[in-house]
């Protein structure tokens, strides 16, 4: 890569005149992130022409593949083999100074399968542009992201700019497949200290994701008496029929609330915005501030002509930042008094708890300033209604945001795309924030 004001690869330091050593300014770079963006193009392309679902397809040549783009510009790694084995290991490295702002970048490099063929209308590995719009599997979920989150470390590499701290990279492969990857990282000292941590997952420019919702594990079982099936109307007690009648109680656990401080109002306010206008579904803003279920399983029965005795259902809920697990068991004991059904019971796994980054930190308020400026358009800091690898580094104590480009439509489905133009601002906009982080003015 050689940037447009003499920066060539390699170089790594800082660009001189005359002799004369010249600071290297935030507007450079910028200016550098437009004049370069065929060389970010090219460098999404080559991610998506790189076959690697998880958990079908094998994850090294993705690995080796980002090893080698980062040594290409100058960057030292490691492949570290972390707690999802052999197979899934992971990507660290480190570029800037030992003292001052602390910034980590994460991304993963696996996709989710692209199913049928059939269902696309293009190559889901082609990595082809087409009417603005850059077309394959990854292109949102994110290995655009990911590019972004390389291309800014290379560029700030061989520019030379002075950074007042330094930039540690994280890149996973099993993500995809609730993988242990960015939490081996957190656990293992690679993030701590950490004043930022920026994520590359799809949000598109209107929104900043700094907070999310816990998760819990909702178990109900219900216990019958076994009988032959073909006197099963007369004798026997059928669990099945047990957990049919508490099911369509089940939604009442979304009347549980979160409960917030008067600091995270506006970050509310903007969450259920977001919510209304991407999902769509009249009332769906409740979904931010109360908790949600989805009856994700079912199991019962071992033989037709069996009354069963056993029956269980498990739940995914959701739960709100601040929400009090003893309010969501209530609601729980409560439901299955309604039902009027005895002989059955629940159980808990508390996941993980609800999350969230000031929307006044340093991090949150530079990405906004520059996808705003870049873009001109209002954009809200706002929660998730889903959860994520977020959580590993908030549980840390470190400021972290998911930024990145998307179109929402296609992830994890058909023909997923991105625009050509959200990939470029969001490569400006990753620039200039890491810049106002790093001290380059």
């Amino acid at each position: 890569m050689r940037l447009s004001n003499g920066w060539c690869a390699g170089d790594r330091h800082a660009l001189r005149e005359g002799g004369t050593e010249v600071t290297v300014t935030k507007e450079q770079l910028h200016e550098a992130v437009l004049a370069h963006q065929d060389d970010l193009l090219k460098l999404c392309q080559q991610l998506i022409q790189i076959k690697n679902q998880s958990p079908i397809d094998d994850q090294e040549p993705a690995i080796k593949f980002v090893r080698d783009y980062l040594a290409e510009h100058g960057i030292e790694s490691e492949r570290i083999v972390a707690d999802s084995g052999e197979d899934y290991p992971v990507v660290y490295a480190r570029i800037g100074s030992d003292e001052g702002f602390r910034v980590v970048l994460n991304g993963h490099v696996d996709v989710v399968p692209v199913g049928k063929l059939d269902g696309w209308d293009f190559d889901p590995f082609g990595g082809e542009i087409r009417d603005g719009k850059m077309l394959g599997r990854g292109t949102s979920d994110m290995k655009c992201g990911l590019a972004v989150l390389l291309f800014s470390m290379a560029m700030l590499n061989e520019s030379g700019a002075e950074l007042k701290g330094d930039i540690r990279l994280h890149v996973v492969c099993d993500e995809e497949i609730a993988g242990t990857g960015t939490k081996w990282f957190c656990e293992n000292g690679y993030a701590d200290g950490a004043d930022a941590v920026m994520i590359g997952e799809p949000t598109g420019h209107d929104t900043i994701e700094i907070g999310q919702k816990g998760i819990l594990h909702l178990t109900f079982t219900a216990h019958g008496v076994p009988g032959h099936g073909s006197t099963g109307n007369y004798k026997g007690d059928n669990a099945i029929n047990k957990l049919a009648k508490v099911i369509p109680f089940i939604d009442e656990i979304t009347a549980v609330p979160g409960h917030y401080d008067e600091s995270q109002a506006r970050a509310v306010k903007n969450s259920r915005t977001v919510a209304e206008r991407t999902i769509g579904t009249p009332g769906v803003g409740n979904v931010i501030d109360h908790c949600s279920t989805n009856v994700g399983i079912i199991q019962g029965g071992g033989k037709i002509n069996q009354v069963p005795d056993f029956a269980s259902c498990s739940v995914d809920v959701r739960l709100p930042y601040g929400c009090k697990h003893e309010e969501v068991v209530a609601a729980v004991d409560a439901l299955i008094a309604k039902s009027g059904v005895e002989g059955v019971e629940a159980s808990y796994n508390w996941i993980a708890e609800g999350n969230y980054t000031d929307d006044e930190s340093k991090l949150v308020t530079s990405l906004k300033k520059n996808i705003e400026d870049v873009w001109n358009e209002e954009c809200l800091p706002a929660y998730q209604w889903a959860s994520s690898d977020a959580a590993h580094y908030r549980a840390l104590g470190a400021p972290t945001i998911q930024f990145g480009p998307a179109n929402n439509e296609g992830i994890h489905g058909y023909n997923e795309d991105v625009d050509v133009i959200d990939i470029v601002h969001s490569a400006e906009i990753y620039m200039m924030s890491l810049c106002d982080m790093l001290g380059v003015e």
